[in-house]
C-alpha cells in the first residue's frame, strides 16, 4: 500500500486530503510546516509527496530543492498560485506535477495514480545500480565489487545506494546525515565520517580501488 506525504499547513485541507486518500486505499502522513515537512520528505518513508508552496518556516520550493538532491520520488505541488510563470518555475525545479487550488479530488487522484505508475515503472527498470565494477541490487539490498559480495551495515548500504543513485552529485556531511539518519544535522560529523571511512575501506579492500573521493570544502562523491 503506497504512502503519501501531505505537506500542507491548512489543517482543514490537510484533514480532507487524509480522509479522501485513505478512502482511496493509500496510507498517509501529514506535516503542517516546512521544517517538519522537509524532515519527513528526506527520510524516504513515502512513495509520493503532495507539497504546498506557502508554508511556515520553510517554503515548498526550498523543500523541493532539498528533495531533488537525493531522490526522484514523485512530487505534486498543490498551490493557490496559478500564474503560468510560477508553474513553469516549479516544474523546472523538479516537481512532477502542479495542481491549482481549489481542485477536484477526482482529478487529484488521477494525477497521483499517473505519477505513481510512472515512477514505479522507472524504478522497476533500475533494480541494479552500477558504477565501475560495483553492483548494487536494490531488491536484495546487496553490494558486490568485481563479483564479490561486500558485507555492509544498514547505514553503509544506504550511503552506497545514495551515491550510486546520484552519480554526479557531491554530498556534504549534512546532506548525508539528514538523508540517511532522517534528522537535522547539528554539526557533529563523527557518525558520517566513521561510516564513510568504513565503507571506503571495505570497497577498496574488495576492489583495490578508491571509489569515493573527498571534494575539499564541499563533501563527497563517486570517484570517476
Amino acid at each position: 500500500m503506497e504512502k503519501i506525504l501531505i505537506i500542507e499547513d491548512n489543517r482543514d485541507l490537510n484533514a480532507m486530503l487524509v480522509k479522501f486518500l485513505q478512502g482511496c486505499g493509500y496510507t498517509t502522513q501529514s506535516a503542517y510546516d516546512g521544517v517538519s515537512g522537509e524532515q519527513l520528505a528526506v527520510s524516504g518513508d513515502c512513495d509520493l509527496i503532495l507539497l504546498d508552496i506557502m508554508l511556515p518556516y520553510k517554503s515548498g520550493d526550498q523543500i523541493l530543492q532539498v528533495i531533488r538532491r537525493t531522490s526522484n520520488k514523485p512530487v505534486i505541488v498543490i498551490s493557490a498560485k496559478d500564474m503560468i510563470g510560477t508553474k513553469i518555475d516549479i516544474l523546472k525545479s523538479g516537481a512532477d506535477d502542479y495542481i491549482t487550488k481549489p481542485f477536484d479530488l477526482g482529478e487529484l487522484e488521477a494525477r497521483i495514480i499517473t505519477n505513481l505508475r510512472r515512477y514505479q515503472s522507472a524504478s522497476a527498470k533500475s533494480e541494479t545500480l552500477s558504477f565501475k565494477d560495483i553492483e548494487l541490487n536494490v531488491q536484495s539490498k546487496t553490494v558486490s565489487v568485481g563479483g564479490n559480495q561486500v558485507i555492509l551495515t544498514a547505514k553503509e548500504y544506504l550511503i552506497m545506494e545514495l551515491f550510486l543513485s546520484n552519480q554526479d552529485k557531491i554530498f556534504s556531511k549534512s546532506n548525508i546525515y539528514e538523508t540517511i539518519w532522517g534528522m537535522d544535522y547539528l554539526g557533529d560529523d563523527s557518525s558520517v565520517k566513521s561510516h564513510l571511512s568504513r565503507l571506503r575501506s571495505k570497497l577498496k579492500e574488495a576492489g583495490g580501488d578508491e571509489y569515493i573521493e573527498t571534494v575539499w570544502g564541499m563533501g563527497y562523491r563517486l570517484k570517476k
